[in-house]
């Protein structure tokens, strides 16, 4: 072992600087393996994929050669992506310090984060002399934040007291790709996304997150207003969700609502500088509209669909064509104003690229892409979306020349990581699964129920609330109940909330950080959640005993971008329920289940109410890429371990 590699090692010994800063700590061969794996691969500028169970201590394991790092023939400087924005803040405030303060090193750090998250100068001046609405929520809070304004140095809305992520104000008060001005911004000097990227210019480890990481390689390749520094190596913490978000930006997308956003801006200069302009003021009202008229097109609620097959109807063909036309006469308009206000040519140039944009979404022609719509109650958008990510990913890691590291706790599927590597095209040099040190078989029971119904039947949800009650009263509250579905959700939230006398938290009655804090305050909650609660909660000690899972995760059958996909994949004689379909539930089960056991002390049970994990063939691949828990199919017996978990 080399010295550089015996330092990284010599950092996790018994009696090393990690010992001094974590109470209770013994070295763990999984960590250290993890450890100079990384290091190694650094120093090589080679591809590290590193599957590594929970409690290995994967953070620590990759700050350490991250901050060790030296590269005397080039730069050194390390970004470290992770999935997140709570793991950004996590990593970046807590666990980066500790590590930084045991080493001893005097690297420069930083944090950076996508330009919606921090405060932009002038568009809040703007609209406080022109206040945009008469909300008094959104009025409130513009007083809040521009109090903010005065005290602040980092610009970071995060840190703005009483201001939620999702907050009305926020997108009066921060900028996006499309309405920042950048260089001619009247207060770029005092832009907090030029200060961020200052600092991360000048910094040898920076912290972001995937949808930081693609947003800005996609402008990278448009050579503007990128905010990343090139870097020596690249580490992905939540790995596996890469392949997913590379997609969102690999494509193409154009929304009513930021076609609404460029009318508010666009209103805001007619109103205050082009007053008198009313042909601009009626093309505003026009495109508007437009906007609106388009969405009742579209089935009511949220939900997505084919392109393709919903512009064969020719209300939708109509309502698009009215808008293309309705953008190009606006265009128009505002050229002739162009040269009497400076603020309208960025405007200009968003209504040139939204044109652009419409207009490509009527050559659906290309079979190597997805063409998706996706509705909330107010918005739509149109979705050019990559099938394959695979070359893109590959081409974008042979320009940069660094070096990269993959790792989460979910990368493999009947212990392989063939698939995780082929979808980001991977070839990595060394390829690892590093196992849990926790004992499974001793802390957790898996509990597979018998005499459920089918998953798909109406008296599932019956089902669902008879289990969770039984498994509630055991555990004496301390329960997830994790849904694929809003509906299933709500239906057992209404099942158990007259009859459960414990408090019940269920997904969207607040914000996500707020309702983990009353889980864990109260100590002995029910929390009822979807998918964004499968992943990144940590909730240590006997608080959380009991994680009941409804079925198993596989993306619905009619999701738009799951049938191209599927199609694509028939096409080259795959089978696309092994090929993609199975992976990717086994992938997000994992992520479910792997919020039970948390620390070495903690014990549990984990009940999937799904009966296919038994009756049918792939219930196998799935069982054997969880942790080896003790298994039982009787209810009573993982009652009766609930009972024996202390409070």
């Amino acid at each position: 072992m080399s010295k550089k590699l015996s330092k990284v090692s010599s950092f996790f010994a018994k009696d090393g600087p990690l010992s001094s800063k974590v109470d209770g700590y013994k070295p763990r061969d999984a960590q250290i393996e993890m450890a100079c794996a990384i290091e190694s691969t650094l120093k090589d500028k080679s591809q590290l994929v590193i599957e590594a169970g929970t409690g290995i201590g994967k953070t620590f394991a990759y700050l350490v050669p991250a901050l060790m790092h030296e590269n005397p023939q080039s730069i050194t400087k390390i970004i470290i992506s992770t999935g997140t924005k709570a793991l950004q803040e996590q990593l970046y405030h807590r666990d980066l310090p500790n590590v930084l303060s045991a080493l001893k090193v005097g690297k420069k750090t930083a944090l950076l984060k996508g330009r919606a998250n921090y405060l932009c100068p002038m568009r809040l001046n703007q609209h406080i002399s022109h206040v945009p609405t008469d909300d008094p929520d959104v009025l409130h809070q513009l007083a809040m934040v521009a109090k903010f304004a005065s005290d602040t140095q980092s610009g970071d809305m995060a840190d703005c007291i009483g201001i939620e992520e999702g907050a009305k104000v926020l997108p009066y008060v921060t900028s996006t790709s499309d309405n920042c001005l950048g260089q001619t911004c009247p207060d770029y000097e005092d832009c907090y996304i030029k200060k961020a990227r200052m600092k991360a210019m000048e910094a040898d480890v920076i912290v972001v997150n995937h949808h930081l990481f693609f947003a800005d390689m996609s402008v990278k390749d448009s050579g503007f207003a990128e905010l990343m520094p090139q870097a020596d190596g690249y580490i992905f913490d939540e790995a596996h969700q890469l392949s997913e978000i590379a997609s969102n930006y690999f494509g193409q997308s154009v929304s009513t609502r930021a076609l609404l956003a460029l009318i508010k801006d666009l209103r805001l200069i007619y109103r205050s500088e082009l007053f008198d302009m009313i042909q601009l003021g009626k093309a505003i009202d026009k495109l508007e509209s437009s906007l609106k008229d388009f969405r009742l097109e579209f089935p009511i609620g949220s939900g997505r669909g084919d392109w393709c097959q919903i512009l064969k109807h020719s209300g939708v063909k109509f309502a698009a064509e009215r808008i293309i036309n309705d953008i190009t006469f606006l265009y128009q308009v505002i050229k002739l104003a162009l040269e009497r206000s400076t603020k309208i040519e960025h405007c200009f140039e968003r209504c040139i690229a939204f044109k652009a944009l419409l207009e490509l979404m009527f050559d659906t022609s290309d079979k190597g892409l997805s063409y998706w719509f996706e509705t909330t109650r107010m918005h739509v958008s149109i979705n050019i979306t990559p099938l394959d990510v695979a070359e893109k990913f590959n081409a974008l890691m042979n320009k940069l020349d660094s070096s990269w590291v993959f790792t989460s706790a979910t990368l493999s599927v009947d212990e392989s990581l063939s698939h995780f590597n082929a979808s980001l095209g991977l070839q990595p040099k060394q390829s690892l699964i590093v196992q849990s040190p926790f004992d499974y078989q001793k802390q957790a029971l898996l509990c597979l129920p018998r005499y459920l119904p089918e998953v798909n039947s109406q008296d599932m949800a019956h089902a669902l609330v008879k289990v969770s009650k039984h498994l509630i009263e055991a555990a004496k509250g301390r329960c997830f109940i994790l849904f694929t579905s809003y509906r299933m959700m709500e239906l057992v939230a209404q099942g158990i909330a007259s009859s459960v006398p414990y408090p019940i938290l269920v997904q969207g009655q607040t914000s996500k950080r707020i309702l983990l804090e009353k889980f864990v305050h109260h100590g002995n909650s029910v929390l009822l959640g979807t998918a964004s609660f499968w992943e990144g909660v940590d909730v240590r000690g006997s608080t959380l005993s009991c994680v009941i899972i409804d079925k198993l995760p596989f993306i619905a059958p009619d999701d738009p971008l799951l049938q191209a996909k599927m199609k694509a994949c028939k096409q080259v004689g795959q089978d696309p329920f092994a090929k993609i379909q199975l992976p990717q539930a086994v992938i997000t089960l994992k992520q479910g289940v792997g919020r039970l056991i948390r620390d070495h002390t903690d014990k549990g049970v984990l009940v999937i109410c799904d009966n296919r994990l038994v009756t049918k063939h792939y219930g196998e691949t799935f069982l054997a890429s969880l942790p080896k828990m003790t298994r039982t199919r009787d209810l009573n017996k993982a009652a009766e371990f609930l009972a024996q978990i202390p409070n």
